[in-house]
């Protein structure tokens, strides 16, 4: 019972302090780069969790361009924010499509009335949620450097080291099988086997890290002046959710998903990738 009070106190806390910090952020930031059309708005009458409300009129709202962390205390101190920032309050929607999504919610860009930052920038600064790119491009800037601000300063998820998953420790990834993840490395290889192209972290890939790519992605890379082969001996920052065939998994669906790190750095070393043809 004292450990559960504890935790209600400590959380309560941190909903004091997010309170203050995001009223401080969302009273100086600057007007933001995306414009989505608006869809709408009204008050919010409760906080589902860390990136879902509901509003008075009975619509669900899930912020865009968010992933949750999955650990449950991780995932109700997200609540926590997201109470600070909306709880009562009117707020406005924005998106380039107000159709719902396969559990009838709205996925929308959302400010408060009194704000032209949007929320999604609060809880990533907070190191409350991670940026997906499930948003309209423009958008990705801001949310962006609100997430890497919160990862400089070590906040929220990432005071520790389990948010940022690195390429060296595959069994860390493996443990996040099924959830999305943040993993960063340098780049052994890129191979392509028939439609597929390999980004390669290690030399064994039936344990160690990969990228997948379709041709179409492949390509839209190309498209994007990222020719794939160029990210050997880069480090790299890639988002997405964590799959399994060998070693683990990132299937790159979108050219958002990767950041490039770092300039080609010499390897010495560099082999062939063992454990098959790629």
């Amino acid at each position: 019972m004292r450990g559960g009070w504890l935790f209600r106190f400590r959380l309560s806390e941190f909903t004091r302090g997010a309170a203050v910090l995001t009223a401080a952020l969302l009273s100086c930031a600057p007007a933001p780069a995306c414009n989505l059309p608006a869809q709408g708005e009204g008050r919010v009458s409760a906080i589902i969790d860390g990136r879902t409300f509901r509003l008075d009129d009975g619509r669900e709202v899930r912020l865009a361009g968010l992933e949750l962390p999955a650990s449950a205390p991780d995932r109700q101190r997200a609540a926590a924010v997201l109470t600070a920032l909306l709880g009562g309050e009117v707020v406005a929607l924005r998106g380039s499509d107000d159709g719902p999504d396969r559990y009838g919610r709205q996925i929308a860009l959302v400010r408060r009335d009194t704000s032209e930052m949007p929320v999604q920038v609060a809880l990533l600064a907070q190191g409350a949620a991670m940026m997906t790119p499930s948003i309209d491009a423009t958008c990705l800037p801001q949310l962006s450097a609100a997430e890497n601000s919160a990862r400089e300063a070590r906040r929220g998820i990432w005071a520790g080291a389990i948010a940022l998953k690195n390429t060296e420790r595959p069994g860390d990834i493996l443990a996040a099988i099924g959830q999305f993840g943040v993993v960063e490395g340098k780049v052994l290889s890129v191979r392509q086997a028939g439609s597929v192209t390999y980004v390669n972290f290690g030399r064994r890939w039936t344990e160690d890290f990969a990228l997948t790519l379709s041709k179409r992605t492949a390509a839209a890379f190309e498209d994007a002046k990222i020719p794939l082969k160029s990210l050997e001996n880069r480090k790299i920052r890639v988002r997405g959710f964590i799959g399994q065939r060998g070693g683990p998994r990132i299937e790159v669906l979108k050219v958002e998903q990767v950041d490039v790190l770092s300039e080609v750095e010499p390897d010495p070393g560099r082999g062939r990738v063992r454990g098959g043809s790629r």
